[in-house]
């Protein structure tokens, strides 16, 4: 059994995967390792630096007991005997493949960073999200050395959902363990199973070649955003004809062979992976010559930044096409409920889009107002912030609701209505409220995908 595990990146996907780990093995030694000092001491107080509900409670389980934070990677690579890489690879914003292909460059120091440091036997883990075959490039890295160190690569994707990772990670539909189809591979991939099978049933781990796993992870946030996209497609459709696109999707989802989950139409996904991983995926396909393949998941991108674009059309010909020194307040700027993330959230989009339509505007959100101000920081001073939904609302001509917290259904909307300019508009971009009863008290309500209802 491996005694001492090591996670190089403490991000949304390392931090909360190592304090489950610990919570469960208590026998490991588990180590986080960053080169960011202030996110390794955040960490190690017990306040991490992200929002995951239950994230506390499984850290400080742990933490001071079998589970600690560091920045000294170098060492810490010399005392582990399995290394997990979680660092960040975005999408390449330079060069060849901008735009699409994954920048490697942290992956790549990490991978030098462990050869210099290791010795002895190593069980290195990818954890990343990389291009298919990546883990090819690693072993030849790691190869490269005449250190005497030995090291098999495992690859082991995350599917974690922003949000419920901490229930994704305690109950996973499936963990996936991918290495060489050799004795030492064979044996290198036993030892991870025999980790998570502390907690996980076995008929969850599944293992596959190396490549196999790393393009599973690609495809299922393929599959997932496509969903998604057609979902909205549709939802465009019903504007277009009057029908309700939450019928259409209930009548869809009630075809067990397509199921319901995925199909709530919306202004769009976000988050840090779906909209890199189709473009990753895009890019492998270009590169081996399948054109066709690529421009069909492509086409999953295109939809999604049209569905942002038109949620801000819509507003504009609702609001007797003008926006001009209109007060907009956007309820929500997470790309999602129950996380401080705001990676890739339509908001953003549609704030700027706003603002270029010369609309003062107001952001709202419980958790990822900080993000928001760093992601909007060139905005100009027809931007302005506010931590009450109440205040965001005051004088203003509109809300614009895209994140779907809970919160915001328990909100009184009747006194939203008496502070704000009329006629007074709420553009619903989750389908989070309930329409009709918004209508009864004044509002001129445009939901997603649905007919509007308004008195105008």
């Amino acid at each position: 059994m491996i005694k001492s595990i090591l996670c190089i990146g403490a991000g949304y996907v390392g931090g909360p995967t190592m304090a489950v780990i610990a919570k469960h093995c208590p026998e490991v030694q588990v180590v986080v390792a960053d080169i960011n000092a202030d996110r390794v001491a955040a960490w190690q107080s017990g306040h991490p630096p992200i929002y995951e509900p239950g994230l506390v409670d499984v850290l400080n389980a742990s933490l001071g007991r079998n589970l600690r934070f560091t920045a000294d990677i170098d060492g810490a690579i010399r005392d582990a005997e399995m290394i997990f890489v979680s660092v960040n690879t975005p999408t390449k914003a330079f060069g060849r493949g901008s735009g699409k292909a994954a920048d490697l460059q942290y992956w790549e120091k990490t991978a030098r960073s462990i050869l210099q440091n290791a010795q002895g036997h190593k069980i290195v883990v990818e954890k990343s999200t990389l291009p298919v075959r990546t883990a090819e490039a690693m072993e030849r890295i790691l190869q490269s050395g005449n250190g005497g160190a030995r090291f098999d690569i495992l690859s082991n994707p995350e599917f974690l959902a922003e949000g419920t990772a901490i229930a994704d990670l305690e109950q996973p539909d499936r963990v996936l363990i991918g290495g060489a189809e050799t004795a030492d591979g064979r044996a290198a991939i036993e030892a991870l199973v025999e980790v998570y099978a502390k907690w996980v049933p076995r008929e969850r781990i599944l293992t596959t070649n190396v490549w196999s796993a790393e393009l599973s992870k690609l495809a299922a946030n393929a599959f997932l955003a496509q969903r998604v996209s057609s979902i909205n497609a549709v939802s465009a459709i019903c504007e277009s004809t009057g029908a309700n696109v939450l019928e259409v999707a209930r009548a869809i989802g009630s075809d067990r062979r397509i199921g319901a989950s995925f199909l709530k139409a919306g202004v769009g996904f976000g988050g840090s992976c779906f909209q890199k991983d189709i473009l990753n995926l895009v890019y492998l396909c270009e590169h081996h010559g399948l054109d066709e393949v690529a421009r069909y998941w492509e086409s999953v991108v295109t939809m999604n930044q049209l569905q942002k674009r038109r949620f801000v059309d819509r507003m504009l010909r609702a609001m007797f096409n003008t926006l001009a020194d209109k007060r907009i307040a956007v309820f929500g700027f997470a790309f999602k409920a129950d996380t401080g993330d705001t990676r890739d959230s339509p908001a953003i989009q549609v704030c700027r889009e706003l603002l270029a339509e010369q609309a003062r505007v107001c952001v709202t959100d419980p958790q990822a107002l900080p993000a928001a101000r760093r992601d909007l920081a060139d905005a100009g001073p027809r931007l302005s912030f506010a931590p009450d939904p109440y205040e965001a609302a005051r004088s203003a001509h509109a809300i614009a609701l895209l994140t779907d917290w809970h919160e915001y259904r328990e909100l009184d909307f009747e006194r939203l209505y008496a502070s704000m300019q009329k006629p007074a508009f709420l553009f619903d971009g989750r389908n989070l409220l309930e329409a009709e009863r918004l209508y009864e008290i004044g509002f001129n309500v445009y939901s997603i995908g649905r007919p509007p209802l308004s008195r105008l």
